[in-house]
């Protein structure tokens, strides 16, 4: 990582822990001895990191937080949440949806990142539409036996024969 993205990073750490630039720059006085990120070397940018880090700075939060709130977007058409539990696809397109976001931000985006966010965005269009489901044990019982389970709702196609069709209101 270079010094232009450490300084981008040391922003956004600064932004997530609520510090402004005066706060900013009194952290990296303390860290460096250096007020401006100008005057700092590339190991100098990585002890104020250092320093966003001890204070509770997780650099990948963010992104991660990104992709739970994306996914939940998706899934909130069909089912209730927080899920019980996580089935394994939707962490990795978890995964997917971070990495993507990580590689986007650091300029070092690849087609498999595209490819991977975009098959995975693809998946849970087609779950919010019901094409697709998740596979939830304990949503596809149902404890209480109210008829009425967690799980995703149906969208009902055929029921039974009316009563007051075109064909039998004819001549009325």
């Amino acid at each position: 990582m270079g010094a232009r993205d450490l300084q981008k990073l040391i922003h956004v750490g600064c932004r997530e822990l609520g510090l402004d630039a005066d706060a900013r720059r009194d952290l990296q006085q303390a860290a460096t001895g250096k007020a401006s990120m100008r005057d700092m070397t590339e190991a100098d940018l990585r002890l104020v990191v250092d320093r966003l880090k001890a204070s509770g700075f997780d650099p990948g939060s963010g992104r991660v937080r990104q992709a739970s709130d994306e996914i939940d977007s998706y899934l909130a058409v069909r089912y209730r949440l927080p899920l019980p539990e996580v089935p394994g696809i939707l962490r990795q397109i978890a995964v997917d949806f971070a990495l993507y976001r990580l590689a986007l931000s650091r300029d070092v985006l690849s087609d498999e990142h595209r490819r991977r966010y975009e098959d995975g965005r693809d998946h849970l269009k087609r779950i919010a539409e019901g094409r697709a489901a998740l596979h939830l044990p304990s949503l596809e019982a149902d404890p209480d036996g109210d008829g009425e389970g967690d799980g995703p709702t149906p969208v009902v196609r055929h029921g039974p024969e009316r009563l007051f069709s075109r064909d039998k209101m004819r001549g009325f």
